[in-house]
């Protein structure tokens, strides 16, 4: 007997061993900082790149680690049950064996590297890279092979999925990461709104954050110089688009800069000035253009201003730079802008809001977190939650606020009272 566990005991140790380095390995590639490794393969770092070459396809790591795994822990327990019960014959030698190779796995080959791989993740996982390429090389077909009878075997039930499917997104792992902290009070509510903004530009299109035609300033490009100077001044617009006989008849975009120079060129005579010689051509886009590809449209072209248009070519309205930078920074107010235009605070705690206020832009001035996956504006969450246009004085209370509608034009809610969530549960 003494033979058989002397003989025995030098085996377990190798396999546990084998069995603590893979649990490692696993707990430390998937705890691993995807950001210092990648800088770390950017400085020439070889353990670095092989980590995120194994990261970039983690289901097939995860698998193969796991199968790699288990044999290794099912083959160390049956070669205990089988000296055991050599040595205690019956069913004696098969539960001594289950206590033992329970108790051994659990704490060094499962609790006692997990919690070492989880204290150092990014080295341990850089000192394993190279064995985890090897089991992932040699295990990762078998464990495609697994995942493939997975896979079927989940079909019948309406589960499909696609071999290439992606175990974490990564926009989602970061935005999880942001919420967390900001619940920790670890990330400030304004960085927590920029970060989210720019996680979400691939996923708005530009009618979300453009000016609807309605509140466009044009001007009807057959005014007299004079007239045209003060309508431009009027707006308050560095650049204000130009029609002919109907709004809808946009000829170009008139710019500011463009005007000055000419003004100076004609040495101060608005008679001299030839405006259709300094207007520039409009730049339209289709209305499903996202607001990540029409930021890099605004870069590429070096352009700060497009009108958008629907699949009729009709006019919905305009969107600059400025819209789209907004909506990662909050709003840029210059000597010009007022401050929360359309919102005001009243007396007893409840705000006034204007109809046409994006929903994104109240809930970054009052940290408020009103849906806006359906409706843009207030109005239209009045609307969509309503299943109704309201009349005047009728009252909701959804979303955790009471909407109470205060002016109506025809059918377009122009202005609402909204009471925050504490109001609500007073009432």
């Amino acid at each position: 007997m003494l033979a058989i566990l002397a003989g025995l005991a030098p085996i377990l140790v190798i396999l546990l061993s084998l069995s603590g380095l893979i649990s490692a390995a696993e707990t430390s590639m998937t705890a691993a900082s995807r950001g210092r490794m990648h800088q770390l393969e950017r400085e020439g770092d070889r353990a670095a790149r092989r980590v995120n070459l194994m990261m970039a396809d983690q289901e097939k790591m995860i698998g193969a680690i796991l199968l790699s795994n288990n044999v290794i822990n099912i083959g160390a327990s049956a070669l205990t049950t089988l000296a055991l019960s050599t040595a205690f014959p019956g069913p004696v030698g098969a539960l001594m064996a289950t206590g033992v190779m329970t108790v051994l796995i659990v704490i060094f080959s499962e609790i006692l590297p997990k919690t070492l791989a989880i204290a150092r993740a990014d080295d341990v996982a850089r000192a394993l890279s190279i064995p985890t390429y090897w089991v992932v090389k040699i295990f990762g077909p078998l464990a495609n092979r697994a995942q493939w009878v997975v896979r079927q075997t989940l079909r019948p039930f309406g589960i499909k999925l696609s071999m290439e499917t992606d175990v974490l997104a990564a926009h989602e792992e970061i935005r999880g990461a942001v919420e967390y902290h900001h619940s920790e009070g670890l990330v400030e509510s304004r960085d927590r709104h920029m970060l989210g903004g720019v996680l979400d530009l691939s996923e708005m299109d530009v009618t979300q954050v453009m000016v609807h035609r309605k509140s466009i300033s044009m001007i009807d490009a057959a005014l007299p110089a004079k007239e045209l100077i003060a309508a431009m001044l009027e707006s308050g617009h560095s650049r204000v688009p130009l029609y002919r006989d109907e709004p809808e008849n946009i000829i170009g975009i008139l710019h500011a800069k463009d005007l000055l120079t000419a003004l100076a060129g004609a040495d101060g005579s608005m008679a001299k000035l030839n405006i259709p010689a300094i207007v520039r051509e409009a730049w339209f886009i289709p209305e499903t253009t996202s607001l990540k590809d029409q930021l890099n449209a605004f870069l590429k072209r070096q352009s700060h201003f497009a009108l958008v248009v629907d699949e009729y070519g009709s006019l919905e309205g305009l969107v600059t730079l400025e819209d789209i930078l907004e909506e990662i920074v909050g709003e840029i107010e210059d000597e010009h802008d007022s401050a929360l235009e359309g919102v005001r605070a009243q007396p007893d705690g409840s705000v006034m809001v204007d109809g046409w206020v994006a929903i994104r832009d109240l809930n970054r001035a009052l940290d408020w977190s009103l849906p806006d996956d359906d409706a843009v504006t207030v109005a239209g969450l009045v609307i969509h939650e309503a299943q109704t246009i309201p009349k005047v004085g009728q009252t909701w209370t959804f979303h955790g606020h009471r909407f109470q509608v205060v002016k109506r034009e025809r059918n377009q809610i122009t202005a609402l009272r909204i009471s925050p969530p504490q109001d609500v549960v007073e009432l």
